[in-house]
């Protein structure tokens, strides 16, 4: 049984995820939304720490699953703590992890079809594109239309920050009000230093986001 009011959200504790939690709760009620985190490897794994803080600070259902199987098939700087991160000239950035949102939206899939949940959100943007090629509007909705023919289940795939600016997505956790909650509690880092290096691109776009948005409400 479907239950159209019922949604799941692909938590890594992270700012995008956060604020797609956050909104979720608020538009489907808190005992209507699920979590599902994944652990494959990441050499960020303080955001595992955070996602189950946060998951159960908001009194939200959490499941964690376990994708390490991945490191056994796919190299990158994101899963290896002794590659220095770095971005690539004609390319995705050395922390692009192949197959991921594939492999998370499938799973999140097949859990939220046993839990009778149509609705699966994930935070994944364009906009600031990172040169991520599954962070693309095309590839979410190609694997919508890949999971519904798959299990012949009507998922709906949503991605709220799809076209927002780091910044646009800070003013929208303002909105909620729960901006100071993202920036104490989320991790982004890629290098995985609590409170942020400062220095790999996640800190950057974070930093730059955030400092832009409030520029722009302090002369507003």
């Amino acid at each position: 049984m479907t239950h159209p009011d019922k949604a799941l959200v692909i938590f890594s504790g992270g700012q995008d995820s956060t604020t797609c939690l956050i909104q979720a709760i608020a538009r489907y009620g808190r005992e209507q939304v699920h979590t599902i985190t994944f652990q494959y490897g990441q050499r960020h794994a303080i955001e595992l720490e955070r996602a189950r803080w946060i998951a159960a600070d908001l009194g939200v259902h959490q499941t964690v699953l376990d994708l390490s199987l991945m490191q056994q098939i796919t190299h990158n700087a994101l899963m290896d703590k002794t590659a220095a991160i770095e971005n690539s000239v004609g390319g995705p950035p050395n922390t692009f992890v192949d197959g991921r949102n594939a492999l998370f939206l499938l799973y999140a899939a097949i859990y939220a079809k046993g839990q009778g949940i149509a609705h699966i959100i994930t935070g994944v943007c364009e906009t600031d594109f990172s040169g991520y090629p599954d962070c693309r509007d095309v590839f979410v909705k190609s694997m919508n239309v890949t999971l519904n023919l798959a299990m012949d289940y009507a998922f709906q795939l949503h991605t709220p920050l799809m076209y927002l600016t780091k910044a646009q997505t800070w003013a929208l956790a303002d909105d909620l009000g729960c901006l100071n909650y993202v920036r104490q509690h989320t991790h982004t880092c890629y290098a995985g230093v609590a409170g942020g290096c400062g220095q790999c691109p996640a800190c950057v776009l974070r930093e730059r986001g955030l400092a832009e948005y409030l520029a722009h409400k302090a002369v507003v």
